[in-house]
């Protein structure tokens, strides 16, 4: 055994036995001695080596027992250290929203939440059952909330839970408090620095009433009257939160044709009808796909099991089309700035993208003169913007995986709200005798054609991360001279951004454009044991150039498979 491997079991053992001391429950007890056994040590190693971190998505990790795993004293650290950093704050009257998703132990880490708070003497209000991401969001801007918090993983698969933390903007917690509030977790070194005496007077539950705020909010979006529409919309919440919001967010955008896929309906924390419950992926889509088929439908929406992301499938000419990340994004923000009425407005507009999204939203707000702004890979950094854009107006904003929004009473991405607004979007396209397809052809032979695609790498564990870094290292200090069999002209580290750079932020991503403007992103996921390769090409909008440009990325993605898999 490496003498680091022997430092790490060390170290694991040591917080393990400190767990022992805790008064846990006979079964929890039973679990961390299970993991003590010699043969179990990688196990042990993974479970107790570091405290989970909040990341992109907040803190997110696998189901279990242990410092780097999702349960009720991850959850209570959490909150505990949530509730010291409010309470330096001589601010009366603090509160939180709590809201959570279908995955196992949502409930339970929620009311977990609740007591830490209210021990803590933060007022809490507790969504009585599961509820979208996106409205947490709303609730806490409602209910003018010190923090929020939502339970869920997102799109992972059925093993993991999370717990995002947002503020009181209704934005996912940034800098500095996401490094402060970390900063009061990690002071905590045992149990017994956690307040669990419970307040029941504090706790208190919302549902109906904030519900029918969100909806009524969602119908002021609507940009033409669809009560006369005819399209037949297929919905999936692939088991997930979804369910509860986007079939009302579409009938207050007026549409009536609108069915269920029966077998994802029912919340069910084992996703037991998909190998991973992520919109993105298309065997996520395919129950979904076979009623869009089966019921002669025009289109899909399937949203994940938070409602924060969604994807979307198209039937033209009894052939099936999914559409990107980046296509949605483009569709949205040309349907937003097409119907803009500036007159209307008292502030300049605006939209927004992340670094990894595609380019051709800059050319569609130039076309509209509307400024277009880009933000690290992250909604958090777009709600930010918001935040502190305020002599603008916000009228828009998507990135490439999935996630959009329109207007600015929600300050995260909203599978609710974007549902509502690809269904518009597609019944404007079909008033026209065009499909979603046609609408991007005519964008594309306006702009020019861009094609996106993202590769992954899944890494996992200790020595997984370790992988993913040695990778960054290596385009770090041995940066290609071509990409896509072009010369490499600009190259950025978002690591060591200068401080003249238009985004002020750090992050481990590293950019290169080369001279034909074809770019070549990589991150290491902010919520997976991943790292991301993101590519973009652009030229004419010819078919002989489409297979031209995608055999690009395709050759450049056989290079990063045949060097680092």
């Amino acid at each position: 055994m490496s003498d680091e491997k022997s430092s790490l079991l060390k170290h694991s053992r040591i917080e393990a036995n400190k767990w022992l001391n805790f008064n846990l429950s006979n079964s929890e007890t039973q679990q961390i001695k299970f993991l003590l056994k010699k043969e179990n040590k990688e196990i042990l190693i993974d479970s107790f080596y570091k405290k989970l971190e909040f990341g992109t998505g907040g803190m997110r990790g696998l189901i279990g027992i242990g410092t780097n795993r999702m349960n009720l004293y991850t959850v209570a650290l959490a909150t505990q250290g949530l509730c010291n950093y409010l309470n330096k704050s001589k601010k009366n009257n603090k509160s939180s929203v709590i809201a959570y998703d279908s995955r196992k132990f949502s409930k339970r880490f929620a009311i977990q939440a609740a007591k830490i708070f209210s021990a803590n003497n933060i007022k809490s209000y507790v969504f009585s059952n599961l509820r979208p991401t996106p409205q947490l969001s709303f609730a806490v801007r409602e209910l003018k909330s010190s923090c929020g918090i939502v339970i869920t993983a997102s799109h992972n698969p059925k093993e993991y839970n999370g717990y995002k933390v947002y503020w009181k903007d209704g934005g996912q917690i940034i800098s500095p408090h996401d490094e402060n509030i970390i900063n009061e977790v990690n002071k905590l070194d045992n149990f017994s620095k956690i307040n669990f005496n419970e307040n029941k007077n504090l706790i208190y539950q919302i549902d109906k009433e904030m519900d029918k705020k969100y909806i009524e909010r969602i119908k002021e979006l609507s940009l033409q009257n669809n009560s006369l529409s005819d399209l037949k919309i297929i919905f999936s919440s692939l088991h997930g939160t979804g369910i509860t919001q986007v079939p009302n967010a579409l009938k207050a955008f007026g549409f009536k044709n609108i069915l269920i896929v029966k077998k994802q309906e029912k919340p069910d924390p084992e996703f037991s009808t998909v190998i991973s419950p992520n919109p993105e992926e298309k065997d996520a889509l395919s129950l979904g796909i076979e009623e869009l088929k089966k019921e002669n439908g025009d289109i899909l929406l399937a949203t994940d099991p938070d409602s924060d992301r969604v994807g979307v499938a198209i039937k033209i000419d009894n052939k099936i089309k999914i559409l990107n990340g980046n296509q949605l994004a483009t569709l949205i923000i040309y349907y937003t700035l097409n119907k803009l009425k500036k007159n209307n407005l008292k502030k300049p507009p605006f939209i927004a993208k992340t670094i990894v999204t595609s380019p051709i939203i800059y050319k569609i707000a130039k076309h509209y003169d509307v400024s277009c702004y880009s933000t690290l890979t992250g909604f958090k950094y777009i709600a930010e913007l918001i935040e502190n854009n305020k002599k603008e107006k916000f009228i828009a904003g998507g990135e490439e995986s999935y996630g959009y929004l329109v207007d600015d009473f929600v300050r995260d991405k909203d599978a609710i709200i974007s549902s509502a607004v690809i269904c518009e979007i597609t019944n404007w396209a079909k008033s026209k005798g065009k499909s979603l397809t046609d609408i991007l052809e005519d964008i594309y032979n306006f702009h020019g054609l861009f094609i996106e695609k993202l590769y992954t790498i899944k890494m996992e564990g200790i020595y997984g991360l370790k992988k993913i870094n040695k990778i960054m290292e290596n385009y770090r200090k041995n940066p290609p001279n071509k990409i896509f069999n072009d010369d490499v002209i600009k190259f950025i580290d978002y690591k060591n951004i200068s401080k003249n750079s238009i985004i002020k932020s750090k992050s481990n991503v590293i950019q290169m454009l080369s001279k034909h403007n074809y770019i070549m992103t990589l991150r290491p996921s902010g919520t997976e044991p991943k790292i991301k390769f993101y590519f973009s090409v652009n030229g004419v909008n010819e078919k002989k150039n489409k297979l031209k440009l995608s055999k690009l990325i395709d050759e450049e993605i056989l290079k990063i498979k045949n060097e680092y898999e």
